[in-house]
């Protein structure tokens, strides 16, 4: 079986969810998770306690994702 490389390059291509979370596996120090089930429930996980941190850290992300050049 071929060996899967998976490259760091930016796309306009959705990404499996668990592909993503595999690859975060043990990179992070904090982390929220945002999306949908499967039944389409919104869904929200976070290893911050505080809301306020947590909020501050989607806030923090949402600016640097609008600031992404063709972020489409």
């Amino acid at each position: 079986m071929a060996d899967i490389v998976y490259l760091p390059v930016i796309t306009r291509l959705d990404i499996d969810p668990d592909r993503v979370l595999s690859q975060s596996s043990g990179k992070l120090d904090t982390v929220i998770v945002v999306g949908y089930d499967k039944d389409g429930n919104e869904y929200f996980a976070s290893s911050v306690a505080d809301g306020g941190t947590a909020v501050w850290l989607l806030e923090r992300m949402k600016l640097k994702l609008l600031q992404e050049p063709d972020n489409g």
